[in-house]
């Protein structure tokens, strides 16, 4: 129905003399009031920020899960900028939907990698999940969260990575941003990439991140997923980029009738605002 109404719209203006400027003024009018009928303004969270498109339904998570944290995640206010790290502005804004209320920090670290690496430790460390907040460091060493929580630190030389025991245990919120800012400095997309597991793509979660690891590499996460009754998905994407900036949902530029979701169908390459992935790319935390 909306392309029979776009293609109606232009048969109408296009027998007008000024025909080619009206038409676009038409066009670039109507795509935007179908994306803004997807965005309400005053939702504090994904999910009420974000309406599905139409015949689809939002996914219901598990309570507690990591899919409901995500999907109920805090906004910044509706028009709030990207800041980089030091507080300067992102140098694109025009690829952001919202941005996700969480620091990015005061060092060049919570890149892309870093920042779906940030969501899920927030989430396990909120739920006391301690046991399960691990990453690798790009040298294979795993840094164990419980391991540090235990009173243990990580020594450094040269590619010898070891633990260390300070004689206490330091179980603070403080001790909890330290461990993350040594994982950031020390983990990226090629080291995530290898210690998450492969899924398909009509298995897709909330929470499974699309993934290549490289330098530089990116990632950006599922932050929410919709479903019609013929079993089409749509979901909504998060990222940091380089330098280190403040998560954001993503736009969809290649379909703006459904932005900022993206979609399944027939989906082989994905097509983000700063980076080209393929279906391939979609990988789970484990």
């Amino acid at each position: 129905m909306k392309k029979i109404l776009i293609i109606l719209l232009i048969s109408f203006i296009s027998c007008k003399k000024d025909s080619n400027h009206k038409t676009d003024i038409v066009i670039s009018t109507f795509a935007l009031e179908q994306q803004h009928s997807l965005i309400n303004p005053t939702g504090k969270t994904i999910k009420t920020r974000f309406s599905t498109p139409d015949g689809f339904d939002r996914i219901q998570p598990k309570e507690n899960s990591f899919q409901q944290y995500l999907q109920n995640f805090s906004l910044m206010p509706q028009g709030a900028k990207v800041h980089l790290y030091n507080g300067n502005l992102k140098n694109r804004q025009d690829v952001h939907a919202a941005v996700l209320d969480i620091s990015v920090g005061n060092r060049d670290l919570q890149q892309c990698a870093d920042a779906t690496m940030r969501l899920r430790a927030e989430y396990l460390y909120k739920e006391h999940l301690f046991d399960s907040i691990h990453f690798n460091f790009t040298s294979g060493f795993n840094a164990t969260y419980n391991t540090w929580r235990q009173g243990k630190r990580i020594k450094i030389k040269g590619n010898s990575v070891t633990w260390y025991d300070i004689a206490q245990e330091v179980d603070s919120r403080k001790s909890f941003d330290q461990y993350l800012t040594l994982v950031f400095s020390y983990a990226g997309t090629l080291s995530l990439e290898k210690e998450m597991k492969e899924v398909a793509l009509p298995n897709m979660q909330i929470g499974d991140v699309f993934i290549q690891g490289g330098s530089p590499g990116h990632a950006v996460i599922v932050v929410d997923m919709a479903k019609n009754d013929l079993g089409e998905t749509v979901f909504l994407l998060a990222q940091s980029y380089m330098p280190a900036q403040e998560i954001h949902v993503i736009k969809n530029f290649n379909d703006q009738n459904i932005s900022p979701w993206f979609t399944t169908k027939n989906l082989e390459i994905l097509n983000t605002p700063e980076w080209v992935f393929t279906k391939n790319n979609l990988k789970r935390f484990q």
